[in-house]
């Protein structure tokens, strides 16, 4: 569902549940964040999130560490630690049994890698496959990340590059080459649980995790909650090998549309920027990474502690007073 359509339908569901009535709600329909936080006393917060989707690539071990990683990463988003993951299927009565298999084995030993449990879950028949995760994180109340607070002066930092989405469309195509796919299945399996680790020792203003809505709508959501302009600069993103040449030969998905469609009106572009890196921009990402917003004087500390880990991280830019977000050169 397009950012547009589904802020329509959320829309009456926000008044059915006031915030004033929910006091220990912290983060709920009313704030939209990356998940649900609620609190359970002064020490602890449950983070609650859910997320699925049909393949991406072909492998089916791939595809479903894919899905598990991704609906991880929400947790990872809001500061907090997976704890519990339930399976979340849809699956052709005529799938081989052998690749169900191979689909509920990559997610669950992703669950494993970051360190939970998956307790079980549900299925049902679908006419195309689809499969994700139902999940519970634990955080501090008053250490839980939002999309609010991003400052004035702050920096912006990305942790992992762009383009899966362009790539994993040019392999529906049959377009992409296989080196190209691989690094963008490497990223997207990769779990966002150490870069939020890192982020919660240094400290920052705001996160997100860059995911459907694409650089740029989630960049605004995190502009239009803390009341601020995020400013990115098109040299200093990251993006995967081949993420640019394919976006050069238009394999945007219908995602990207929608999300131009509703995001543009809060984004300004500097003249000189080719269009098809403007729908980049606006192309849905899939177990993308976490943008920060950090003091400057916190900055070094950061960078630090990724290059010490072996982590990737980039400054793609700042925030700056006003709102919206503008995209230079």
């Amino acid at each position: 569902m397009g950012p547009e359509a589904l802020a329509q339908v959320l829309r009456p569901l926000q008044s059915l549940f006031v915030a004033e009535e929910y006091p220990d709600l912290l983060v709920g329909l009313e704030m939209s964040d990356d998940a649900a936080v609620y609190k359970i006393n002064h020490e602890l917060a449950i983070i609650q999130t859910l997320d699925f989707f049909p393949p991406v690539v072909d492998d089916p071990y791939d595809y479903g560490a894919i899905a598990a990683a991704n609906a991880m990463s929400d947790v990872y988003a809001m500061g907090g630690e997976v704890v519990l993951a339930l399976n979340i299927c849809g699956f052709p009565s005529d799938l081989p049994l052998e690749v169900t298999r191979e689909i509920l084995r990559g997610g669950a030993e992703k669950v494993m890698e970051a360190g939970a449990v998956l307790g079980g879950g549900h299925t049902l028949e679908d006419a195309e496959p689809k499969y994700g995760l139902s999940v519970m994180g634990l955080v501090h109340p008053e250490q839980v990340l939002t999309k609010a607070g991003a400052q004035p002066g702050d920096v912006l930092v990305l942790t992992k590059p762009l383009g899966v989405g362009i790539i994993t469309t040019a392999l529906k195509n049959q377009a992409a080459d296989p080196a190209h796919v691989a690094l963008a299945v490497e990223s997207m399996k990769e779990l966002n649980r150490r870069a939020a680790q890192l982020i919660q020792r240094v400290g920052v203003h705001a996160c997100t995790d860059v995911t459907g809505f694409a650089l740029l709508g989630h960049g605004q959501e995190m502009a239009e909650k803390s009341g601020v302009q995020l400013r990115f600069y098109v040299g200093k993103l990251p993006f995967l090998d081949g993420a640019v040449g394919y976006a050069e030969r238009r394999f945007f998905p219908g995602g990207a549309c929608r999300n131009q469609e509703y995001y543009q009106r809060w984004v300004e572009f500097a003249p000189g920027i080719p269009e098809e890196i403007e729908m980049l921009l606006f192309t849905p990402e899939t177990s993308g990474g976490l943008l920060v917003s950090v003091s400057p004087e916190r900055l070094e500390m950061l960078v630090g502690l990724f290059v010490k880990e072996h982590l990737r991280c980039w400054v793609v830019g700042e925030v700056a007073e006003g709102g919206g977000v503008r995209v230079s050169r």
